[in-house]
């Protein structure tokens, strides 16, 4: 634990450098707390990769110009960093989660917030910002603070969609994955509830861009 500690001070330190190394060393952080994350979680690093790619594409297509495609990106890939401190035993259960579990488990937005809050480099501040808020509904049925509708940072609200449609588009350990249609049915129904509306139709109004992602980032069989 000391020496996974230590590794990711190290990555957040790196967020730290001179502006000229600041890009560079962005993105080296990035893969080192997503290699961390990798390795304690089912969640791989195509799909932290595709939740990137899902999130600047949805940026764009809503004319959000807050940051940049790369600081989008890089940020969204970080949502689920907390995860990092969440015990094996229910990290990596196979089966549901009962209650206790699940309230353990959703601790995890605020400790990726916590792991990433102190930083002053904009890709480390906006991860923060998703890391506690893509779990968000916009109905207000979320976690963990309840938000709804334009009360949840936008960022978070981009990165909570990306992250549903591939974690629904994916296999995992309780369920195969569902086709492509099958997920946009299903993420339908929750526009309103779960999404934010308009960049819910944006999203699914891009297959083709959406595919795209899924076959340049593919899981390692």
């Amino acid at each position: 634990m000391l020496r996974r500690t230590a590794a990711l001070r190290e990555a957040v330190d790196r967020l730290e450098l001179t502006e000229a190394n600041a890009r560079d060393a962005e993105r080296d952080a990035v893969d080192r707390l997503v290699s961390a994350l990798t390795i304690r979680s089912e969640e791989t690093g195509a799909h932290i990769q595709r939740v990137g790619r899902f999130a600047a594409m949805l940026a764009r297509l809503a004319s959000i110009d807050l940051w940049s495609d790369d600081e989008i990106c890089l940020a969204a890939m970080l949502h689920d960093v907390g995860k990092i401190g969440i015990p094996d035993s229910i990290l990596m259960k196979p089966g549901p989660l009962d209650a206790h579990e699940r309230e353990i488990i959703e601790r995890h937005s605020r400790l990726g917030n916590r792991m990433l809050a102190d930083g002053r480099s904009p890709v480390l501040i906006l991860g923060a910002e998703i890391a506690l808020s893509h779990h968000e509904r916009w109905d207000g049925g979320g976690y963990p603070d309840h938000l709804a509708e334009q009360d949840i940072p936008i960022a978070g609200r981009i990165a909570a969609i990306g992250d549903v449609f591939d974690a629904l588009t994916s296999d995992r350990v309780y369920r195969p994955a569902l086709e492509f249609d099958d997920a946009v049915t299903e993420m339908s129904t929750e526009s309103g509830r779960h999404f934010d509306p308009e960049l819910l139709h944006l999203f699914l109004g891009a297959p083709d861009e959406l595919q795209a992602i899924r076959t340049a980032y593919p899981d390692q069989r």
